[in-house]
């Protein structure tokens, strides 16, 4: 059986626009537009606490499939930076895995979603351990013939990742959409090539959420109030001076990077699927890539930033996508 690729995806115009698919994945308009059915796997989701040791907790919610008399696997879907298991494409990618018989699990990171409350230290993109942890811990507590990972943007980088650093963990497959490849390049992107209201986007959910944490533990100095006027690279060096061992900005980018041939070390089969015209993460990151045979790398000319709205209904190709795959190694 043939599997979709990136070049099957061909939206219609002015769905060719990587600047509006980027703009509508996360959109309310879109959010309103999708079918119930999108939905789905919010339908008795439970709420699960991970222990990733040291007193610190992970929060996510569980789904079991009701539609097979055996469930086709466990999957595991990341969300992006400032997303959450409520996110537009983690609800939609969960709903139609469900339809086909798969557990889902979604993870929230630390510090996103409803869990600021929960630990004291602060979330940055390099906390992979207790991810891994996490991830050791979900596949304990629910069992399953096959274990797919599926993560977006940030999410797709912790994705590839932990599946790089997770030994003993059953993992089956990793897919990744539009993983952050190069931090540091992405950074530069941001601020010096994309428009501006990008920037202006993330960092506006960024100081909501740290206003959110500063909330939750009000005892605590997380940043002075200069600080969070920054820009992102400023405020970004700031975490990383006050809340890491990393000590400078660069090393910090460095520490969460996947670029060049530091994928080599991951030995479980994993496709990376992005688009030419992201106008978030630039693709010629993805073009420098040195994969081994077990990675599939797969740009489509079109989609944007984790967009791949396929028309009106505002649906994405990516369900189908990550369902095929996952389907396959479930069998």
């Amino acid at each position: 059986m043939s599997l979709p690729t990136g070049a099957d995806f061909n939206p219609p115009w002015p769905l060719r626009s990587g600047h509006i698919q980027t703009m509508l994945s996360s959109s309310g308009i879109r959010r309103r537009l999708l079918p119930k059915r999108a939905h789905k796997v919010q339908e008795d989701a439970r709420e699960v606490l991970v222990d990733v040791g040291h007193g610190d907790r992970l929060s996510g919610r569980y789904t079991p499939q009701q539609v097979l008399p055996e469930s086709r696997g466990l999957a595991i879907l990341f969300h992006g930076w400032e997303g959450s298991v409520d996110s537009t494409y983690v609800l939609q990618t969960g709903s139609r895995l469900l339809e086909d018989g798969w557990d889902i699990f979604r993870l929230n990171f630390r510090d996103h979603g409803d869990s600021h409350g929960l630990n004291e230290a602060l979330f940055h993109s390099c906390r992979i351990d207790e991810v891994v942890v996490a991830l050791g811990q979900i596949c304990q507590m629910f069992p399953a013939k096959a274990v797919g990972v599926a993560g977006f943007s940030l999410g797709g980088n912790f994705a590839l990742r932990a599946a790089m650093l997770a030994q003993g963990v059953p993992i089956d497959y990793v897919l990744a959409v539009c993983p952050i490849i190069d931090p540091s390049e992405g950074l530069f992107s941001l601020e010096s090539d994309a428009p501006w209201f990008y920037q202006a986007y993330f960092m506006r959910k960024w100081r909501r959420s740290l206003r959110r944490k500063q909330e939750a533990f009000p005892t605590q100095t997380y940043f002075e109030l200069a600080e969070l006027n920054q820009n992102m690279r400023d405020l970004t060096r700031s975490l990383v001076m006050r809340h890491t061992d990393f000590g400078s900005l660069e090393a910090y980018l460095d520490g969460y990077s996947v670029a060049g041939d530091r994928l080599k070390a991951l030995h479980v089969p994993a496709t990376i699927l992005t688009s030419r015209d992201d106008p978030v993460i630039p693709v010629g990151a993805f073009d420098a890539l040195a994969l081994p045979p077990n990675v599939e790398l797969d740009i489509a000319t079109h989609g944007g930033h984790c967009g791949f709205i396929r028309d009106f209904s505002m649906t994405s190709f990516t369900d189908d996508y990550i369902a095929a795959r996952f389907n396959a190694i479930a069998r």
